[in-house]
């Protein structure tokens, strides 16, 4: 008889903002497969009667391949088990969460996706840079800064980007932040546009590092910004100010 596969979405890190319903799947789980995104104050309450599995993916080394993940999940949903595939923020925002329940379903298993707090959204909002403001940004668009490497061309309309009056979100782009600041500018936005990375959002060293479009990548290497970190280009930069993250608060940032 098939078990059923739970894609949990943990929010940006800490046990405050994990959902009822994530704590309730993860607790009752007989297997999860993790990343390290979670991040340790969740890691460390997953429960001892479960199976633990690190499958994560960090600057470009994986403990395991995607596919072999899928092939475990299905593995031990085929034994009857209830198993958790535990993503960072939300399982459906650049989390392969889309591609892991295509491969579920056709596997007959059954699958329920436990939705979480993006990031995407929260660690700007935790540093006091809101994505949308009536006076700076009626839009935002959220972007990956790493595509799937086998494409022949970007699906990245970058001329509209560039032109796009609102704010842009760029999840995993450290390590080709000089290419996304690059084609932007090619495409006509201007090099003063406000720009901010934050690094390990919600956890004790988060850090931010504050710049342009033309000076950011500079910034960042001087600084040794590292994944994971949020991009965050737009007027609504601005409107950051050093100490604004309030309860979250680090004192880490760069000027």
């Amino acid at each position: 008889m098939n078990g059923i596969v739970y894609l949990v979405g943990s929010g940006p890190g800490g046990l405050g903002l994990l959902t009822f319903r994530a704590r309730e799947v993860i607790d009752s789980a007989d297997v999860i497969l993790y990343d390290q995104l979670p991040g340790d104050e969740i890691l460390a309450t997953l429960p001892a009667s479960a199976e633990k599995i690190n499958c994560g993916k960090f600057g470009g080394s994986h403990t395991m391949k995607q596919e072999e993940i899928e092939s475990l999940m299905v593995e031990r949903a085929h034994q009857g088990k209830r198993v958790v595939r535990l993503k960072g923020g939300d399982p459906f925002v650049f989390g392969r969460g889309g591609e892991e329940m295509e491969v579920l379903r056709e596997q007959n298993i059954d699958v329920e996706v436990v939705p979480g707090i993006t990031s995407a959204v929260a660690v700007p909002e935790c540093s006091g840079i809101p994505v949308t403001h009536r006076s700076h940004a009626s839009q935002v668009t959220f972007l990956t800064g790493h595509e799937d490497p086998t494409k022949e061309e970007s699906a990245i309309d970058w001329e509209w980007l560039a032109r796009s009056p609102g704010t842009i979100v760029i999840l995993m782009g450290v390590k080709n932040l000089d290419l996304i600041t690059a084609s932007l500018m090619k495409h006509g936005m201007p090099g003063i546009k406000p720009v901010a990375i934050i690094e390990r959002g919600f956890r004790q060293d988060q850090r931010v590092t504050i710049g342009s479009l033309s000076d950011i990548t500079e910034k960042a290497r001087a600084t040794g910004v590292a994944p994971p970190a949020i991009i965050v280009i737009g007027d609504v930069v601005s409107l950051y100010r050093d100490g604004s993250e309030g309860a979250w608060s680090r004192k880490n940032t760069n000027q």
